[in-house]
């Protein structure tokens, strides 16, 4: 028992201190475990085939794909339409638009996604965002209307099937959801006026951001050299290849994307292939060809070869009403400084072979402070000169691993991680909801309904390949979890468990379970604050569970209370990481965050011992 302590006391230390990550803290407290043959290599890795954390690794990739398809931002960015430019509605419509993407997905992502949405509609109303960013980092944690909205929850309903018990359904939490939700939304509305009002700092000289692909088109004005260009019936260039046409040396434009009906046509599928137009591209009818370059030159083009110039309202894909003209998707475009070594200076960029060593096209060029979109083929580079190329995300990244020859700016494949494949939105939708359908009627064990819908979003193409689907997982999450998991273990093998409960119910339990139950909640709420909610979860389930036996009362409302507990922690900034992420932006010292959550920690710690005995009885 001492040695079992003595780990565990250990392993908090090391948890509170922050210096070594706390999945590395908590695979030595394994290790010890083992080396001290408290458990058998079994026990200690049996953590890793546990369902809560093969559960996790299939919510985090289920909930990266609603965040990669857009799904998440196109539901909150309507639904914060609503507030316009009121600070109370818009107040409230955060909070609970937040809450109910993270009682489904990973409340992290769910900040991150909402981070820029709030200080963007802040800014537009005209609200300082500092009275905003907390609560709604506040509300990721109220959201725990679901079995699968925190981990803790997760932990508590796998340590009461374990000891025999039946488990909770996916709704049980529903009820104290709405509560915490409800009381949180009122408490923050006075707090977020009186103590959350920060300066704001006047905006700096000078742009150090990256640009987006959005700033991009703008600042060297595509849209103004770009046309869309519909291939007929009778074309003299229908089923040819794009080589045998010459179609830059002639008319001295360029053509930098091919768009076709898809084979994989559907109510909601893409409907539109996008493909970089390659030397080898043979043009089909109806094709739509995105032609850059003076306007005389493409008119030329088009009377030649009975082609037909698009209207700018129309668009190829099935059910889309914008006037999109140049989609990211799949292609996207990035900046690139040569260098004063490089090979290219003094070379035309028909000469650089952009496209046949690297299958981009250079679209422009700036020379300090000048734009150059038109005959670009024929320029020399100079040194310092900033091209811009398009091409397919893979073959810009390429070009970043040429550090001799040029620089690209920002990072290709962050650049492509941010453009969301919003045409699979809806089959992100369809396949969220059966899983939770599958999780609500319990047609099948849940762990196997989140795998299933896991290897769905990787199938029908949410992702773009396996490897971001892998990206989305937390693994310091998933790995901390699974070797905390076997110390609850090693606490009941030893009788550490069965001695705290028996002092838990010696000292609260003759005043009545309510009296143990809040020692229990308020044990839960302090440790939260100096190490994480799930870790804490893991340790203090199986002694609540004891203490409950103990007493002879119902585990539930005890469990609940350390997974309620555990969720709620607002009074410092490392509690969880939604507190951690909008802490800068809402330009927040640690004493803001003692200010508004000690009040609503304590607040909410009441209503929850009183109301959880109320809807499970002891």
């Amino acid at each position: 028992m001492i040695t079992t302590l003595v780990i565990l006391a250990l392993s908090m230390i090391f948890f509170v201190h922050g210096k070594i990550r706390a999945d590395l803290v908590a695979l030595c407290s394994l290790i010890l475990l083992i080396v001290f043959n408290i458990l058998t290599p079994e026990e200690a890795l049996s953590g890793f085939s546990s369902s809560v954390v093969i559960m996790m690794v299939g919510l985090f990739v289920v909930g990266g794909a609603i965040f990669k398809t857009g799904l998440a931002k196109m539901i909150s960015s309507r639904l914060l339409q609503l507030a316009g430019n009121s600070e109370l509605k818009l107040l409230i419509l955060i909070m609970v638009v937040t809450a109910t993407i993270g009682a489904f997905v990973s409340n992290t992502g769910t900040v991150a996604l909402m981070l820029p949405i709030v200080i963007s509609m802040a800014n537009g109303a005209g609200i300082n965002p500092s009275r905003l960013l907390m609560p709604l980092a506040f509300a990721s944690s109220l959201g725990i209307a679901t079995l699968i909205s925190t981990p803790p929850n997760l932990v508590v309903n796998e340590a009461l099937i374990n000891a025999g018990y039946e488990g909770l359904s996916f709704f049980a939490f529903t009820p104290i959801g709405i509560i915490c939700l409800l009381v949180g939304i009122l408490i923050m509305i006075p707090l977020s006026k009186w103590l959350l009002n920060k300066k704001e700092d006047k905006p700096k000289d000078g742009n150090t951001k990256k640009r987006t692909q959005g700033e991009l088109v703008k600042k060297y004005q595509l849209f103004d050299n770009l046309f869309r260009i519909c291939i007929k019936k009778n074309s003299p260039i229908r089923n040819k290849k794009l080589q045998e046409l010459n179609i830059t040396q002639e008319y001295n434009i360029s053509i930098l994307e091919i768009r076709r009906k898809s084979a994989t046509s559907g109510r909601f599928l893409k409907t539109v292939d996008q493909a970089l137009a390659g030397p080898n591209t043979v043009l089909e009818e109806n094709d739509i060809l995105y032609v850059f370059g003076a306007f005389e030159n493409v008119e030329r083009f088009i009377q030649d070869n009975k082609l037909e110039l698009t209207e700018s309202n129309v668009t190829e894909y099935a059910g889309n009403s914008s006037q999109e003209k140049l989609s990211v998707r799949q292609i996207g475009i990035a900046e690139v400084v040569i260098l004063a070594e490089s090979s290219l200076v003094n070379k035309t960029v028909k000469e650089s072979n952009f496209r046949s060593d690297y299958s981009t096209n250079v679209l422009g060029i700036e020379r300090r402070g000048e734009y150059f979109l038109n005959d670009v083929k024929d320029f020399k580079i100079h040194s310092g000169d900033v091209l811009l190329v398009q091409g397919n995300w893979d073959d810009i990244t390429r070009l970043s691993k040429n550090q001799s020859d040029w620089v690209v700016l920002g990072q290709p494949i962050e650049e492509a991680a941010k453009v969301t494949l919003d045409y699979k939105a809806p089959i992100a939708a369809l396949i969220m909801l059966f899983m939770v359908v599958m999780m609500v009627f319990n047609i099948i064990p849940g762990v196997a309904s989140v795998l299933i819908a896991a290897v769905l979003m990787v199938l029908t193409g949410c992702f773009r390949n396996v490897e971001e689907a892998y990206k989305t997982i937390n693994w310091e999450s998933v790995v901390l979890i699974a070797a905390m998991l076997p110390m609850s273990l090693a606490l009941q093998k030893t009788g550490v468990s069965t001695f705290i409960s028996e002092q838990l119910v010696s000292s609260l339990g003759g005043y009545g379970p309510m009296f143990l139950l809040a020692g229990i909640y308020l044990t839960t709420s302090v440790m939260t604050l100096f190490i994480s909610n799930t870790a804490t979860a893991v340790l203090l389930a199986p002694i609540a569970l004891q203490s409950a036996e103990t007493m002879n009362a119902s585990p539930y409302p005890f469990l609940l209370a350390v997974a309620v507990s555990a969720s709620m922690c607002f009074a410092s900034p490392f509690s969880t990481p939604p507190n951690a992420l909008v802490m800068t932006p809402g330009k927040y010292t640690f004493m803001d965050y003692i200010k508004a959550g000690v009040p609503l920690q304590i607040i909410m710690a009441i209503i929850m011992i009183l109301v959880l005995p109320l809807l499970y009885p002891f």
